[in-house]
C-alpha cells in the first residue's frame, strides 16, 4: 500500500503538465486503453482470463464503472478545473466514503476506534496541506465537486470489490476491470482528441502519458486489488493519507526542501490515525478464500 500511494501521489502534478497539451477526456482514453493493453498482455503470459463464475463478468463490469470509468473521468475533469492542492486535500474524503459505504452494506463494522483513526489521519493531512493554500473559490467549485464525486466513486469501488477480487485473483480481476472500462473510455478519448493537432504534442508529453498509464495506473491498481483481497476495504482506503507525506519526502530528497515541525506533527497524526484504523478490525479469511489468495498461478 505504501507503493500504491507513492505511484498515485505522483499523478496530480504530472497530469497537470499533460493536461496543458492533451484534453482531459483524451488523457483518460490513453490512460485506460494503455493500462488495459499492458494488463491483458501480462495476464495472457501468466495464463488465461477466464473468471471463476459467469456472474463475475457483470460484477467486474459494474466495478469498472465506479473504479475506473467514472473515477478517471471525474478525476481528470476535476483536476483540469481546480488546483492540484485542492485535489490532494479533497482526497481525505476517500476513506470516509469507503467506510460509510462498507458500513451501509454491512461488509465492515463501523467501529468507533476505526472512525477515530480515519478522522485523526484526515486531520493530519488537512494540517499538513493547510486549506488556506488550497484556494477554494467560485472558480474551482465545479472542479472541486467533481473531485469529491471521484472520491465517492472510488470509495464505492473499494468497498464493494473485495469478494470478486478474492475469488478471481488481483491480476485477472483488474485486467477485466480495465478491459470493460476501455470500451467506454477509449472511444470517448478518441473523439476528444479528434479536435487536437497531435503533431503539437512533444515526445516528452507522450513519455509522461506512458508513465501515467503504466507506473501511475496499471501498477498501483494491481497492488491495490492485491491488498483488497487480504484486508478490509477501509484499511486499503486509509493509506491514501500517506500520499502527502510521500510527496513531501520526495521533495526533500529530489528538490532539497527541508522538513519542519509542521511536517513532523502532521506525520505523527497521520501515522497514528492509520495505525488505529488498520489494527482494530483484522480481516478474517476463510480456508477456501485462503486458497484463492494464492496469486502465483494464472
Amino acid at each position: 500500500m505504501l507503493a500504491v500511494q507513492a505511484f498515485f501521489g505522483s499523478l496530480p502534478v504530472i497530469a497537470k503538465v499533460v493536461l496543458n497539451v492533451v484534453p482531459g477526456t483524451a488523457l483518460v482514453g490513453f490512460r485506460v486503453g494503455l493500462t488495459a493493453l499492458v494488463l491483458f498482455v501480462f495476464q495472457r503470459l501468466r495464463g488465461n482470463l477466464q473468471l471463476s463464475e459467469r456472474g463475475d463478468y457483470l460484477r467486474l463490469a459494474v466495478l469498472s464503472l465506479f473504479g475506473v470509468t467514472l473515477n478517471q473521468l471525474l478525476f481528470i475533469g476535476g483536476l483540469s478545473m481546480t488546483k492540484a492542492s485542492n485535489t490532494s486535500l479533497l482526497a481525505v474524503t476517500i476513506p470516509i466514503f469507503t467506510l460509510l459505504v462498507s458500513a451501509t452494506l454491512r461488509t465492515e463494522s463501523l467501529r468507533l476506534v476505526k472512525v477515530f483513526g480515519i478522522l485523526l489521519a484526515a486531520s493530519g493531512v488537512i494540517f499538513l496541506l493547510d486549506p488556506r493554500n488550497a484556494g477554494f473559490s467560485s472558480e474551482t467549485t465545479t472542479g472541486d465537486i467533481l473531485i469529491i464525486l471521484n472520491s465517492l466513486s472510488y470509495g464505492i469501488y473499494v468497498a464493494t470489490s473485495k469478494n470478486v477480487i478474492t475469488r478471481n485473483g488481483a491480476m485477472r480481476s483488474i485486467t477485466w476491470i480495465f478491459i470493460f472500462s476501455s470500451l467506454v473510455c477509449v472511444p470517448l478519448g478518441a473523439f476528444s482528441l479528434s479536435g487536437t493537432d497531435i503533431s503539437n504534442i512533444g515526445s516528452a508529453i507522450w513519455l509522461l502519458v506512458l508513465y501515467i498509464s503504466v507506473i501511475a495506473t496499471a501498477v498501483p491498481y494491481f497492488l491495490n486489488a492485491w491488498a483488497l483481497a487480504r484486508v478490509n476495504p477501509s484499511t486499503v482506503a486509509v493509506y491514501v493519507y500517506l500520499q502527502p507525506l510521500i510527496g513531501f519526502i520526495l521533495a526533500v530528497v529530489f528538490l532539497g526542501e527541508k522538513i519542519d515541525i509542521k511536517f513532523v506533527v502532521a506525520a505523527v497524526l497521520i501515522f497514528a490515525g492509520v495505525m488505529l484504523a488498520t489494527r482494530t478490525a483484522p480481516c478474517v479469511v476463510s480456508g477456501q478464500a485462503k486458497k484463492q489468495l494464492d496469486l502465483s498461478g494464472p
